[in-house]
This record gives structure tokens, sequence and C-alpha cells, in this order.
């Protein structure tokens, strides 16, 4: 093989992996989306769902503290929280530190709804993978969500 063979496979090889990356992040989306659909999210928005999840992730917090985590302004965080607090999703208590501030956490009811989202996910995935995939191909996904993990843990 010369040397210009092995620039073009190279070349090939980035065209392909670059087409790739392309395509995953189109199912990715998709799948995104349909997994949102299976959740039964009902009436909350994204920002919402956010807060919710960083507060289950990380634990209490104030308002400005996760005002700053996701990127917004407190005011903007302090109308998402009303929300939640409104639907019996989020509680908030004095910060014993700071009377002036209140700590977030989720409410039981709140915990038990993620709860119930997730499994309703996983039971789509998991029939979506028995139905649609032989068992050669659910053993060929395995590896690849092996792959996917190594990739974002990268």
């Amino acid at each position: 093989m010369n040397t210009n063979e092995q620039t073009q496979d190279t070349d090939h090889e980035v065209a392909h992996a670059h087409a790739v990356a392309g395509e995953l992040r189109v199912v990715l989306g998709k799948l995104k989306r349909r997994l949102r659909e299976e959740a039964n999210l009902g009436e909350f928005t994204l920002s919402q769902m956010s807060a919710l999840g960083r507060l289950e992730r990380e634990g209490p917090a104030t308002v400005t503290t996760l005002a700053r985590a996701e990127g917004v302004r407190p005011q903007s965080m302090g109308a998402t929280v009303s929300v939640l607090e409104a639907a019996g999703f989020v509680t908030g208590t004095p910060d014993p530190a700071d009377g002036r501030q209140t700590i977030l956490s989720l409410t039981d009811a709140c915990r038990e709804w993620i709860k119930a989202s997730r499994a309703a996910r996983e039971d789509w995935l998991f029939r979506a993978i028995r139905t649609k995939l032989t068992p050669a191909e659910q053993e060929e996904f395995a590896v690849t969500v092996a792959l996917l993990n190594r990739l974002v843990d990268s």
C-alpha cells in the first residue's frame, strides 16, 4: 500500500466517523424525545424538569444555587420553583445558616413520580429491545451500550 492509499483510507475513516457522529446525534435526539413521551411528564417544562433532576441528583439547594447551576437568573429560577411548589413536588425550609434563604427539597410525592416516570421509560425500552431486536442483535446492542458508556465517560 502506498502513502496515497493510506491517506485516502484515513480520509475515508475520518469522513465515516463524522457521518456516524451526525447519525448518532440525530438518533439520540429521537430517543430522548421518545423517552420524554413515554415518561408522561405532564405539563412540566424542560426547565422545571431540569431543576427537579438537579435536586434529585445533588440534593437540597437554594434558588440561587439552582439558578447558578442551571445558568439562569435567580428570578427565573424562582418562577420555576413556584410552579414546582404549587404542584407539590418541591418544599422549602429556612436555611439554618441564613434565615433569609430557603433550602428546597423534593417531596416524597415527587420522588414517587420520578420513580414511576423512570420505570415507564425503562419498560418502554425493555419492550422495544425485546420485540424489535433479535437475540443476536440484543447482544450487539449490549456491546453498543457499553461503547456509548465509554464515550460519555471519557
